[in-house]
């Protein structure tokens, strides 16, 4: 008769071996125990015995139960720690540490140990591959369980054969766990190496019935076969995956420090980021490091394919593959991001789907980044396309054009073009940009960097047409004008008809850039004829689709001829077609154009005079450009420069110099004429306003940051002319500033103002006046302008002896630049205002947004008793209108008549008028009015 140990042995599996143990009585069962156990012993002795042996007949390994060396230099991460804790007190039964190798896993877990008090006894296991048999896995479990002082019954066992594992012995073994107070937490390292199902089966079963008892810890490269979804479902289960386990730069710095090595915080983030975070990689590179006399340097520029690093990932991760898997990574690391149909293309095979997911999910530094993309571990590419030159010589080119062709058909073209240009294949790149109507990027978007370096390498022999647009393109883009022309001429030469099939693209391409040459050279006209040419082109509707994936095409044309017009001095058509712009699609490839727009938008506004909306539009410019994380180099300054010259305007100085400053650091705009010209305009009237007149006159002097153009801008001669003259008041020379202003009297209100002032300084009144009277009403005035007119009529009309004029002037120009806190008008006016301001300070006493200096201290007014009662607000135009006809004795109903307005209407000025006059009645008002010398 067979021993019952032997029936159990040689029993079914699962379903059939469990079905057995359900018939044995309670006695029976253990009677077969006690039968089982002394031969058991015999080959496997409890407490790790002198000689004892696992069920496969092997010695067992007794350091497969010891907890790995922690060494001095582990970096222990509070993040990940913190996570681990939470999994091993929460609800959780399982977590899984899932990573590549040399990920840091096994030492993450064993410096676990000891960092603070573990809610349960701690058992180790390091799995080896003969675990793949249930028997020897289940052996080993029990072995380290007992090990750790986990007390198991007898009653229990152990395996008697490799290859199987009793149920009820499974059974017994989860129902001890189950039974303790205090929960096993059993760590499985290298759990990768228990590939057989039914050893993932098993471990399913115990842990599901051990409850509480239980933690388990899995340490793994791979997913193992447990149905972790359930567990994820159902809120048991902690993942720490190869993410989370990846080094910050922080952290970074601080492994290097501990051996010794001090890296900057941007060394540190190279390093991160090369090796994405793998603490192996990070290790063996600052090993290397060591030896170097310059470290940072090393790590910056160390060859990946002769490192320690490549010998590593080669040994565990590349040669560890079939070959087939082994040619399909060294064809797939030329790609950034990879696709399975893009590896088929690369390979020739059809099953890349299915090898991609297999390596992620046996953690081959192969990481899924969703829609079916996929990304190798940047270090681990560098170092597979390095052996694919040594394994493969010259395939690596054919590859690269095997990828552009494919990424170009797939729609994605700024992945295409890198591609195309390793491959050397330039006039398939030139052509593709140009047919897809992406020559535009080349000025705007997020590519338009990367663009324009990468179409540098192109050789300059590269023939066709679409060559030539793109060296233009380029060309243009880095203002060198002369070459752009003749790249664009030899382009227009060589273009076929635009009724042959595929041409309009290359066309409109050109006609876009012959914009682009019209703005640059200041010529509206040039541009505007090419304008009408890309608009006609875009009406034909052969590339409707293409233009609506590309808004940057009119952006840009909108933005050009706005410019263009601006420089010109045609505000009216500039504005229109600068709004255009604004108003294009709100995507990354239109925020320069956008941006662009509304700095120009904002300068218009500041030459007509409205300080207010120049800001609205300059502050717009710049949070587009922030919004869209635009870097500083790449954005126009021409925002910074008008919030400069409105600060300039309202006296805020150091707000001034501080916007000037970062409109002068360098930026791909530092050669707009328009910007290069308006920020010399700006220092100068910062100098002249901080009291450097000299200064002033010699940055304006100096114009050797303005580019050259065909045709000079009216407005910009008229600034620089006003600054000069500006500037030459400040020093006391009236005579050189009506010089500085020759020929500009008639180019507007502004300059009609600034000879008045030199002539009325120079002693000229009547010529003053009759400039001044010679200029058109304010009807669409900006404030600014109008601020500066009342002003110099005032000046003029104190000159000739009008003192009521000029008060009434006076207190108008303050009432008008009050909303925008325009103090450098009246800091600039000339010593006449002074005069007015000191003998009259009741004009300025309300406005205490005036420079402190400029109003003299109030003077009391008699009242006609003895109290004596300041005048705390000036009258009105129309208030005054009104206190003359009270003056003349007339009643109420009389003044609504003469001036045309209700009779309610005069009661409320009338009121006004007694409260500001602090008095009470007709005469009262009259009297006071006479005092103050209103009247």
């Amino acid at each position: 008769m067979r021993p019952a140990w032997t029936e159990v042995r040689a029993a079914p599996r699962r379903k059939a071996r469990i079905a057995i143990h359900s018939r044995f009585d309670s006695a029976a069962s253990s009677a077969s125990v006690v039968r089982v156990m002394p031969s058991i012993s015999r080959g496997f002795a409890p407490e790790g015995a002198a000689g004892a042996l696992a069920p496969n007949g092997d010695p067992v390994l007794a350091t497969r139960f010891d907890i790995p060396r922690v060494p001095k230099i582990l970096i222990r991460r509070a993040r990940i720690t913190e996570s681990l804790f939470r999994a091993l007190t929460g609800p959780g039964r399982l977590t899984l540490v899932n990573g590549p190798a040399g990920a840091g896993k096994t030492l993450l877990l064993a410096g676990l140990v000891g960092d603070q008090p573990l809610p349960g006894r701690l058992v180790w296991l390091t799995v080896e591959s003969g675990d793949t048999a249930p028997g020897n896995f289940w052996a080993y479990v029990i072995e380290a369980l007992r090990r750790y002082g986990v007390a198991l019954p007898d009653a229990i066992g152990v395996p008697a054969h490799p290859d199987e594992v009793d149920d009820s012995l499974l059974s017994r073994l989860a129902a001890c766990l189950n039974a303790r107070t205090e929960p096993v937490i059993l760590v499985l390292d290298e759990f990768e190496r228990a590939t057989a199902p039914e050893v993932a089966e098993g471990l399913q079963f115990v842990l599901r019935h051990a409850g509480t008892g239980l933690r388990l810890i899995l340490v793994s490269r791979t997913e193992p076969l447990l149905p972790l979804h359930r567990y994820r479902a159902a809120g048991e289960m902690t993942d720490i995956r190869g993410a989370d386990l990846a080094f910050r730069p922080d952290e970074a710095a601080e492994l290097a420090r501990r051996h010794g090595l001090l890296l900057s915080d941007e060394a540190a983030r190279t390093l991160t980021e090369r090796t994405g975070g793998w603490a192996a990689g990070l290790r063996l590179c600052i090993l290397a490091a060591q030896k170097t006399d310059d470290p940072e340097r090393f790590l910056k520029d160390f060859e990946t394919g002769q490192s320690a690093v490549a010998d590593y990932l080669l040994a565990e991760v590349l040669q560890t593959q079939s070959d087939a898997r082994q040619d399909l990574l060294l064809r797939a690391s030329i790609c950034e991001r990879t696709h399975p149909d893009l590896v088929n293309a690369l390979t020739g095979g059809d099953d890349a789907a299915l090898v991609l997911a297999e390596l992620e999910r046996a953690n081959a530094f192969v990481e899924p980044i969703g829609h079916s993309w996929y990304r190798l571990h940047p270090l681990f590419a560098e170092i597979l396309r390095a052996h694919l030159n040594t394994r493969h010589p010259g395939l690596e080119r054919e590859l690269h054009g095997r990828a552009a062709r494919w990424l170009s058909d797939a729609g994605l073209l700024t992945e295409a073009l890198p591609h195309a240009a390793d491959a050397g294949d330039w006039m398939f790149a030139a052509d593709r940009l140009v047919d897809d109507l992406a020559i535009g990027q080349i000025f705007t978007g997020l590519e338009a960097t990367r663009l324009g370096e990468l179409f540098t390498r192109m050789p300059p022999d590269t023939p066709g047409p679409a060559a030539d647009l793109v060296r233009a393109a380029c060309e243009l883009a880095r203002y060198d004008i002369d070459r752009g022309l003749a790249d664009l001429g030899r382009a227009e030469e060589n273009l076929p008809p635009v009724e042959t099939q595929g041409a309009t693209a290359a066309h409109l391409s050109c006609a876009l850039l012959r914009v682009l040459v019209g703005w640059l050279l200041g010529s509206p006209d040039t541009t505007e004829i090419a304008a009408r040419s890309a608009a006609g082109l875009d009406a034909r509707g052969v590339l409707a689709k293409r233009l609506t994936a590309h808004p940057e095409i009119r952006a840009l044309r909108f933005v050009a001829q706005g410019s263009a017009h601006l420089w010109a001095g045609r505000f009216g058509a500039a504005r229109v077609a600068l709004a255009a712009a604004v108003e294009a699609t709100d995507v990354p490839s239109t925020v320069l154009p956008r941006h662009e727009a509304l700095g120009r938008l904002a300068l218009i506004d500041f030459l007509e005079g409205w300080p207010g909306r120049a800001e609205a539009h300059a502050r717009r410019a710049i949070t587009e450009a922030e919004r869209s994380g635009m870097p500083h180099w790449a954005r126009t300054s021409l925002g910074q420069l008008v919030l400069a010259a409105v600060e300039t305007e309202r006296d805020d100085l150091a707000a001034a110099r501080t916007d000037l400053h970062r409109a002068t650091l360098p930026s791909a705009c530092s050669r707009d004429p328009i910007i290069a010209s308006w920020r010399i305009v700006t220092r100068s009237r910062l100098l002249l306003a901080r009291g450097n007149p000299a200064k002033a006159l010699h940055v304006l002097d100096d114009n050797r940051e303005i580019p050259s153009t065909e045709v000079h801008s009216p407005w910009l001669d008229a600034q620089v002319a006003l600054s000069a003259a500006a500037a030459h008041m400040a020093l006391g020379r009236p005579q050189a500033a009506i010089e500085a202003l020759a020929g500009w009297s008639d180019a507007g209100p502004e300059c009609v103002v600034a000879v008045a002032r030199a002539r009325l300084a120079a002693g000229d009144g009547e010529a003053a006046r009759s400039l001044l009277e010679a200029l058109p009403g304010s009807d669409g005035q900006g404030p600014a302008v109008t601020v500066r007119i009342l002003l110099v009529r005032a000046e003029a009309a104190h000159a000739l002896g009008h003192e009521a004029t000029a008060h009434r002037l006076v207190a108008r120009a303050l009432a008008v630049a009050r909303p925008e806190r325009l103090r450098r008008p009246f800091l600039e006016a000339g010593f006449r205002l002074r005069e007015l301001l000191d003998r009259r300070p009741v004009l300025g006493q309300a406005h205490d947004w005036l420079p402190a200096g400029l109003v003299a201290e109030p003077r009391d007014v008699h009242t006609g008793g003895d109290a004596f009662v300041p005048m705390t607000e000036p009258l009105s135009d129309r208030e005054h209108e009104v206190l003359g006809r009270l003056a003349q004795m007339m009643s109420t109903q009389e003044i609504a008549v003469e001036l045309f307005l209700s009779v309610n209407t005069v009661k409320t000025h009338l009121r006004n008028i007694y409260r500001k006059l602090a008095v009470t009645r007709r005469r009262e008002a009259v009297r006071r009015a006479r005092e103050l010398h209103i009247l």
